[in-house]
């Protein structure tokens, strides 16, 4: 009767097990495409393609940040119109308010004007002439009458400007930011092992599909007359890393044999003169990363590198033109 017994319960034993549903399998998913006029590359671990989601929160970001679209939050900010702010807007505008005060405005979202004047910017294009007239310390001084960041401020969902022809650029920020984002989205989803790059940007966690630490690389910069070419300076190799780099050699124009960066220094108006080429910082977030990268690039080497020092949770990796060869400077957290 036992044995009688044993087996029944064996029996309905396999009958529950093939009746529960099966663990879902984890498996590595990778999706590129292009966002804000720039590339994403996304890697992560799961039980499920989040592709879908991942394209949903990124349209959400582009609604509220992209400089590219027309009808996005920033856009109609800087149009003047009536509309509220969004929480996506609201943190990028905190962080960038605190990196603008940590780098006495050496970072600043309202250069925006300084940048259209200079020749850059996503729809500007501009004749050698015009280019000239624009750099004129007259013209550029009118210029600096709306550009500030403590002439703007957040209230009540409302972006208020002392001067109505204040407009605000997000694009030394927005990658980063989006790469949290993406980041955040995952992790929510029970990724663990993931990797967000978004034009460079990059967040990433754990390991990848060898089960090794992800490894991303640092473009050494090489300037010359027709332009600058793609070669790795470090590799690094991490499992939690939020870093962005900024750099002066992929955008900018000859104007009587005298080269102007698209890297504007918003205090004095001009474009930056200084050696240094590129700067790559990690930071405790991507957004964060990101802004304090190019508060970098307008500082120079010995101010940057004090301004990160000031910091508990970044550390820079600077690369800077020392006559015909290239030189290297880090902070003191710089561990890799």
């Amino acid at each position: 009767m036992k044995k009688w017994i044993a087996l029944g319960f064996a029996v309905i034993a396999a009958v529950l097990l093939l009746l529960l549903p099966n663990e879902p399998k984890k498996q590595y998913y990778h999706h590129q495409g292009n966002i804000f006029g720039t590339y994403y590359n996304i890697r992560y671990e799961g039980t499920e393609d989040l592709h879908h989601a991942i394209q949903q929160r990124l349209q959400a970001f582009d609604h509220s940040l992209s400089m590219f679209n027309p009808n996005s939050v920033i856009s109609r900010v800087n149009r003047n119109d009536s509309v509220p702010t969004d929480s996506l807007f609201e943190a990028m505008y905190h962080e960038a308010h605190a990196i603008s005060q940590l780098s006495h405005g050496a970072f600043d979202i309202s250069v925006a004007p300084l940048v259209h004047a200079w020749g850059f910017g996503k729809s500007v294009v501009l004749s050698e002439e015009a280019k000239r007239l624009l750099g004129d310390k007259a013209q550029i001084d009118s210029i600096k009458q709306f550009v500030g960041y403590e002439k703007i401020r957040l209230t009540e969902h409302r972006i208020i400007k002392e001067d109505i022809r204040i407009t605000l650029d997000a694009s030394a920020i927005a990658k980063g930011y989006a790469c949290d984002v993406v980041a955040d989205l995952l992790r929510e989803n029970g990724c663990q092992n993931l990797l967000v790059d978004i034009g460079g940007e990059v967040v990433l966690q754990g390991v990848n599909d060898k089960g090794n630490a992800w490894r991303v690389g640092i473009t050494r910069p090489t300037i010359d007359a027709t332009g600058a070419e793609k070669e790795l300076q470090e590799v690094i190799e991490s499992s939690d890393l939020c870093m962005a780099t900024s750099g002066n050699y992929l955008q900018y124009y000859f104007v009587d044999g005298q080269r102007r960066s698209h890297t504007i220094d918003p205090r004095s108006g001009y474009p930056v003169e200084h050696s240094l080429l590129s700067a790559t910082v990690v930071a405790s977030s991507g957004m964060r990363a990101d802004a304090l990268a190019t508060a970098c690039m307008v500082l120079g080497e010995q101010e940057a590198l004090a301004m990160i020092e000031q910091t508990d949770d970044a550390a820079c990796y600077l690369i800077l033109a020392d006559s015909d060869t290239l030189r290297i400077a880090v902070s003191q957290r710089w561990q890799f």
